[in-house]
Formats: structure tokens, sequence, C-alpha cells
């Protein structure tokens, strides 16, 4: 009786597959190849002008993906965006340090979005804007992941890479150092987001990955630091963003060396930067 119980069983998962549980993190396979002529679904990269803080939307029609919120007042900005859009949920919101200008919005996408996923840096940063992150994320029954290794996702066509700190603790800037480091691929394209990396991040990136991206978002908002040519070097992008302000410009010496690489450079300062790409080419301008 037992063994026909469990023949039945047998049977039945292999009809009809295992229920999955939906707060599953993404797909990590690989994936699926590119149309014959190469283009994919038009993927957009909207880069928030945001004073000296971060906000990026990485978005098609299947999946959206937030990385960093701005400061505190700024999710209403986001969300406007997003209404605008018909983006009505985020897969995943990733918060690559808890800066205020990188945190400061995210109580209000929190409360007023769904969610299927949560990243966060590993090393906390007391203030308000941290305060009323975690507040939201405990009122929504939200639990925020910390990863201790690189992990790759798949949303539709683009793969989601997440690098986080290899260190608990960093002796200098802490926080900044602590930045996830996110990078898409998707189709023959490629975009790499640094948060605020500092000098012994950029060393420990350098010393564990490599390859070419063709958009690279500039770290720690245009700040020249040491690392950064050997940096810009590896990356070589075609197209580079800084998140920079008037009031706390970007370094020219940062500007010289991204023109040494060939980079094409955009300042959110200016306007917010889009960012569009097939899988097969890939083209950013300002919206103006």
């Amino acid at each position: 009786m037992k063994l026909r119980c469990f023949i039945a069983l047998l049977l039945s998962l292999l009809l009809f597959g295992c229920s999955v549980n939906s707060n599953e993190p993404p797909s990590s396979s690989p994936p699926p190849p590119p149309t014959a002529e190469g283009k994919l679904e038009e993927l957009i990269c909207y880069c928030f002008k945001a004073g000296k803080a971060d906000a990026h939307l990485i978005y098609n029609s299947k999946f959206a993906v937030l990385i960093d919120c701005g400061e505190k007042g700024f999710g209403k900005d986001i969300l406007a965006y997003m209404s605008a859009h018909n983006i009505q949920k985020l897969d995943m919101l990733i918060i690559t340090h808890f800066d205020k200008d990188h945190v400061g919005g995210a109580a209000k996408i929190i409360n007023s979005v769904p969610i299927d996923w949560v990243f966060q840096s590993n090393s906390p940063k007391q203030s308000d804007e941290y305060d009323n992150y975690l507040k939201a994320l405990k009122e929504k029954g939200l639990a925020a992941t910390v990863l201790k290794s690189r992990q790759s996702f798949r949303l539709d066509n683009a793969e989601i890479s997440i690098l986080p700190p290899m260190q608990e603790v960093y002796a200098d800037d802490p926080s900044n150092n602590s930045s996830l480091i996110t990078s898409v691929r998707y189709g023959s394209r490629s975009m790499l987001f640094t948060g605020d990396i500092e000098e012994a991040r950029i060393a420990e990136y350098l010393a564990r990955e490599s390859g070419n991206y063709d958009f690279l978002k500039v770290p720690y908002h245009g700040h020249y630091q040491n690392g950064l040519a050997k940096l810009f070097k590896s990356v070589s992008p075609m197209i580079a963003v800084i998140t920079s302000s008037d009031s706390e410009p970007e370094n020219a010496r940062v500007l010289k060396l991204l023109a040494d690489e060939g980079s094409v450079v955009y300042l959110t300062r200016t306007a917010p930067v889009i960012v569009k790409c097939d899988g097969e080419t890939i083209a950013a301008f300002y919206d103006t």
C-alpha cells in the first residue's frame, strides 16, 4: 500500500510539476538568447535628476528594478514617473547603501507600490531615513535580503547580478564601500551600477571581476579617487553617467579619465538621462 502511494505521488510530480513559493527569488538560470536579428524588447534605464543623489529605474513591459531612491521626499518623483509609464510594481528594489541620498525616498516607494524583492547593503547607518525605511518594510511585511556572495537572477531576458561587499566592515568610508554593485546584461549589451564605492571597494572589484560594460554609473557622484583610472580602463564604458549637482559638481579629473577611455559622459545635474537598449544596440540621451 505504501509503495503504491509513493508511486502515485511520484507520477503526480512528474506530470504536474512541483509548486513554487511565490516568495522565491527570480530564476538564476541564464536568460534565453536574443531573437535571430539580435534585438529584444526595448529596455530602458531612467537615471533621475535627483541632485547629488542616486535613483535609477530599469524596466521594460515585463519587469522593473529600482536602484536607490534619492533623498527624502524624492520618492514622489519616482512614483510620478512610474505612474506616467504604467509601472505598477517593482520586481526588485536595490538599496546600494544607507547614506541619505540613496535610501531617503525608499519608505515612500515601499509604502506605495508592491515589491517582490528588496536587496540591501550589509552596513546600517543610523538616520531618520534609515529608520523610516525599516518601518516601511515592517509595515508591508517585507524582509530585505543581505547577500554574502555574488548572485545572478533572470528577469525576462535580462540577467541581473548583485555583487555585495566582501568585508563586514571597511576601515575607510564603511558606508560607501559597502555599496552593492549591480550588473545588468541584456542580449549582447551590459550596464554596471557602482553605488558610491571608493578606493578599497574599487580594488576589491578589480581583483575579482573583469570585462567591459557599455554603460557605467560612475561611482560616488564623480568624486576623484585612486583606482578610478584602472576601473575605467577595465570597464571601458561607451556611456558614463555621473549623478552630481550644481552645488557638488563632478571632478574635472574624472571627466578627463573618462574622455581618455572614449566614454561619452552624461550628467544628471544637466537633466535626467535615458538609456535605451534592444539587446543589440544601446544609446543614451538627455530627457529635456
